[in-house]
């Protein structure tokens, strides 16, 4: 018919918009097993010992019949107070509830019973359920996604971060680790012990490349949250780079460094202040003479491959650290992984307006992003002003950390580092020379001991080694003798010593053969 508009087929529109590709998708029906959901719930009411089967795997809303919700939420309740479930039970519950004509009545409760013999099969009917519920999730999330990618009024990386915390999520709530049989534990375990005997040295973690500081914690071990934390002046950065550099020099390991505090040039320049032993003014200024720039040309070749990586991203979430560790690990692989400093970062929105619900969210979160990537976490925290108003030698404890007392509880190590020269101290009590002294207290140590490491400070380059064993101190009497011994609140579980740097015989200790010695 001539002047007509030509027709277009629907499915031929729908082929050329991909819009309307995706919401013909989501106009069919959400995968669900509506069938096995009966079942399973009329399973329990046969057979109350049955939930036990199901209670970690199933949640509400893995059902996905809105009757069938509200009748678990029952069940759920009936289980908390450990009282019988069978028909009459939950349907009492349910109209204490207020629930029950919205979960079909009593009749429907009664003919779910009617519809399975035994509880044989549950946990079986259970995780199809289940794994409908995940399919109905991811299908949830691809449509938010796509709704706000085409709206273009969120930011993309947000979107990203928000679209991997929800997938997270998902696979947080419904992927759970079975309980395991000593008959399956201890193979394992004999066999990591067989691996250990293998390291000379007694690492079994990463390698801070301090000699005595390893032979108590036998390096940095995987899944444990470490603190760091000093007075501001006490070179807490400074370690923790020295610290990076050893396992990522040294030990050849994938370190990342999140700075929340100096820019990525700043913390560079710094690495190589002290990888090239100039002065670190000069490193600022550029103000060096030809033979230190051959010198740093020469000492920094080590740096050049050296698995460290740097972000200085201002004010981090959470979510964002979790989110970048966790494409770093699935990238290029990572190892360790180092947060400066933890009050700086930003904590859950639900925790806004209470500063230490939020920093107690954000150790937990630490803590857990330990566990879930399998690597030690260090982070750098500040300590209260109560050390400056305390007399004697000022040594920080356990209850002067800032703002929290969750982080003393999530953390596996708690360290402080100490310098007495800040607070014009000379010498120890028995006359010895403190100068370009530190120490490193660990104040907490989950699976061992605690103890006092003395460390050299090289102020000019900003960074630690370990003292030289002809730089021999012998230890206090007591290792805290502003307090009259341990301080109040720390750790208990094993004795408190002062390793002696004699203990250093070997400056060596920790570099492999095909390295030369790095003073660092």
């Amino acid at each position: 018919m001539a002047g007509s508009i030509p027709f277009t087929s629907d499915a031929k529109r729908r082929r050329n918009n991909p819009v309307t590709q995706f919401t013909d998708g989501l106009a069919k029906m959400p995968p669900q097993a509506t069938d096995l959901e009966d079942a399973v719930l009329g399973a329990i009411m046969i057979q109350d010992e049955a939930i036990n089967a199901v209670v970690d795997i199933l949640h509400a809303p893995s059902f996905y019949k809105e009757a069938n919700q509200r009748i678990y939420t029952a069940i759920l309740a009936l289980f908390n107070k450990n009282q019988k479930i069978d028909v009459l039970t939950v349907v009492q519950q349910l109209s204490m509830q207020g629930d029950l004509q919205l979960a079909g009545g009593a009749y429907y409760v009664t003919q779910l019973t009617s519809r399975v013999n035994t509880a044989a099969h549950i946990e079986a009917h259970a995780r199809i359920v289940a794994e409908k519920a995940i399919l109905r999730d991811l299908i949830r999330i691809a449509s938010d996604t796509q709704r706000d990618a085409y709206e273009e009024t969120t930011d993309v990386f947000d979107l990203l971060d928000k679209t991997e915390q929800s997938i997270f999520q998902v696979s947080e709530s419904n992927i759970r680790k079975e309980v395991s049989a000593m008959s399956g534990l201890l193979p394992i375990a004999i066999k990591e012990l067989e691996a250990r005997k293998d390291h000379k040295d007694g690492l079994t973690g990463i390698g801070s490349g301090f000699s005595d500081l390893d032979r108590v914690t036998s390096g940095w071990q995987r899944s444990d949250l470490l603190i760091l934390a000093a007075r501001p002046g006490m070179g807490k950065t400074a370690f923790v780079v020295s610290a990076a550099r050893n396992a990522a020099v040294m030990f050849q390991k994938k370190v990342a460094i999140f700075s929340l505090e100096m820019s990525q040039i700043q913390l560079v320049n710094r690495i190589i202040s002290a990888e090239a032993e100039l002065d670190s003014e000069k490193i600022k200024k550029g103000n060096l003479a030809e033979h230190e720039w051959r010198q740093l040309h020469h000492k920094i070749a080590a740096l050049e491959s050296a698995p460290l990586f740097i972000d200085d991203t201002p004010a981090l979430s959470m979510l964002e650290l979790r989110a970048k560790c966790r494409r770093m690990k699935s990238r290029t692989g990572l190892d360790m992984i180092i947060i400066d400093y933890l009050q700086l970062m930003q904590g859950d929105a639900s925790a806004k307006g209470n500063r230490e619900q939020e920093i107690a969210s954000i150790s937990r979160g630490l803590k857990n992003l330990a566990k879930e990537l399998d690597v030690p976490v260090i982070a750098l925290s500040q300590l209260s002003r109560a050390v400056e108003t305390r007399g004697g030698a000022k040594r920080p404890q356990l209850s002067d950390l800032r703002e929290s007392g969750s982080i003393e509880q999530d953390a596996d190590i708690v360290m402080f580092l100490y310098r007495p020269e800040y607070y014009g101290i000379t010498a120890d009590e028995e006359g010895k020379s403190v100068e370009n002294m530190a120490e490193l207290i660990i104040a907490k140590h989950r699976n061992g001991s605690t103890a006092t490491v003395e460390l050299k400070f090289h102020g000019a380059y900003t960074k630690f080694g370990d003292m030289e064993p002809d730089g021999f101190r012998a230890p206090s009497s007591t290792p805290f003798p502003d307090s009259g011994g341990i301080p109040s609140g720390f750790d208990d579980r094993g004795p408190t010593r002062t390793l002696k740097s004699k203990m250093n015989q070997n400056p060596n200790d920790f570099i492999k053969p095909d390295d030369s010695p790095v003073p660092f």
